[in-house]
């Protein structure tokens, strides 16, 4: 059952948050400093000698297939160099490719063996895993290794990994981005979202009350947006125990029937509404909009016009026009808002709950 009167009450969410994640969830920007320090020094930028024939991302369980996805969609149909999203490395891997790689198991066998081959056939590798395990251990002395430096669960680790990968593609010269405004625009979502906001002006608590006792239908608007939606559902099930379904709107139209619930019971939906006379009472669709140029403002106009009553999230106006600030900052409030969820519904830290493991 969801206790929605924590929201508001800063002393209780403390003493309900023994792990302290609303604080760890809140280390986004410091993730991004960390991981721009230790681009530098592992010397990410000798990327730039060359383009590469290929970036292959290789997406492994955990943060790292929405992170995949979402650099690939930052990256566009126009990028000049061919892009690869894979949970392995591909057999055609050489000395002119660049690989990113995330896990969250520092023991994954299979990016092991991944990383293993990709460095014995000198391609370049670029690792946002920690030191220790099989993992860094199969690109000693050849991969570059973007450690954590700021310890959080891995289920929160978002930050780092996208400020490694975006760092990555930035240094082949592939897409520019200011590091310090990414960190301060993060710092920003996480103030915004602080404890001691009220649920009326706090983003992230206002999002949690939205998707509660509902099953929430994450539409993103357009690729980048549908990236951003497909790590808030890790969030919601990582966090908060709620299983999300995710889908680009123009996929998500194609599917009628769905369509016709959501459309049909949209935001508003009655709360006594017996699911067994209707069972599109329990949907409740969220619109999820990054949305950054001219084209995402059309997208968005025409998803809220077919559904007029669907949730619309977006990171708001405050945030500057820039792909990778929106993106980044509606993941990190998905982030903030899944631990508030999950506290005030009981899924986290409570009994059974296992210790989680941090980087």
């Amino acid at each position: 059952m969801l206790d929605d009167s924590l929201f508001d009450d800063a002393a209780r969410l403390a003493d309900v948050d023994a792990g302290g994640l609303l604080r760890l969830a809140a280390l986004s920007g410091a993730q991004v400093r960390a991981a721009m320090e230790t681009a530098s020094e592992v010397g990410l930028d000798d990327l730039a000698d060359g383009r590469p024939r290929a970036l292959v991302l290789v997406a492994r369980p955990g943060v790292g297939p929405a992170v995949c996805r979402l650099l690939a969609a930052l990256l566009g149909p126009r990028c000049p160099v061919p892009v690869v999203v894979a949970e392995s490395i591909p057999a055609w891997i050489g000395a002119l490719d660049v690989v990113f790689a995330h896990t969250d198991d520092v023991g994954d066998a299979v990016l092991a063996e991944s990383i293993s081959v990709a460095c014995r056939r000198n391609a370049t590798v670029v690792l946002a895993v920690p030191s220790d395990g099989p993992v860094a251990a199969a690109g000693a002395g050849r991969a570059k290794l973007l450690s954590p430096r700021v310890p959080v669960p891995p289920a929160l680790s978002f930050a780092h990994v996208f400020a490694a990968g975006i760092s990555t593609i930035a240094a082949l010269g592939l897409l520019t981005f200011d590091a310090e405004q990414l960190a301060d625009e993060l710092d920003r979502e996480a103030e915004r979202a602080h404890p001691s906001h009220e649920s009326l002006i706090n983003p992230a608590k206002s999002l949690a009350l939205r998707l509660a006792d509902r099953t929430p239908l994450l539409w993103g608007i357009d690729p980048v947006s549908t990236a951003v939606a497909a790590h808030g559902a890790f969030a919601l099930g990582s966090h908060a125990g709620v299983p999300s379904y995710v889908a680009d709107y123009p996929q998500a139209a194609t599917e009628r029937a769905l369509h016709r619930a959501a459309a049909a019971v949209g935001s508003e939906a009655d709360l006594f509404a017996d699911p067994e006379d209707n069972p599109g009472a329990l949907l409740r669709v969220f619109l999820v909009s990054a949305r950054h140029d001219a084209q995402g403002e059309v997208f968005e106009r025409a998803a809220t016009r077919d559904l007029p009553s669907a949730d619309l999230v977006t990171p708001g106006e405050s945030v500057r026009a820039d792909a990778v600030l929106r993106s980044a900052a509606l993941a990190t409030r998905f982030d903030l808002a899944a631990v508030y969820l999950g506290l005030a519904a009981g899924t986290l830290n409570g009994p059974g709950w296992p210790a989680l493991a941090v980087h």
